[in-house]
This record gives C-alpha cells, sequence and structure tokens, in this order.
C-alpha cells in the first residue's frame, strides 16, 4: 500500500516536470525497469532513492511524501 502511494507521487512529479521514464531513470542513474517498478507499487522506494528523486525534481522530500490519509 505505501509502495503504491510513493509510486502514483514520484510517477504525477515526473510527469508534471515533463520527463519521460527513460530521461529520469537515466537522470537517477537506476534502469527503466526499477524506475517501472516504484511508480506501479511493486517496489518501495528506498529513501536514498527519494531523496535523489526530490533533488532530481527540484522539489522537497516532504512535497513528495504521500502523508497520512
Amino acid at each position: 500500500m505505501e509502495a503504491e502511494k510513493w509510486g502514483r507521487r514520484i510517477r504525477a512529479y515526473r510527469k508534471l516536470k515533463g520527463y519521460t521514464q527513460e530521461t529520469f531513470a537515466k537522470n537517477l542513474g537506476v534502469s527503466v525497469s526499477v524506475l517501472g517498478e516504484i511508480e506501479r507499487g511493486n517496489r518501495l522506494p528506498s529513501d536514498q532513492f527519494i531523496q535523489g528523486v526530490a533533488q532530481a525534481l527540484s522539489i522537497t522530500v516532504e512535497e513528495l511524501s504521500p502523508g497520512e490519509e
């Protein structure tokens, strides 16, 4: 469940900033398949990955965080 929330947030911000999966994965230094698994909610992103995503998108980790529902 938590992985799905992170994945949806990461995908939404990536698209909002105009990145393709391929370009964004390359910027993060991961494969497209790893990024896809995270965005689909099949893999929970590590803290280091989350920090890299926030930095690449020029947002804070707090903005990226799914928060409580």
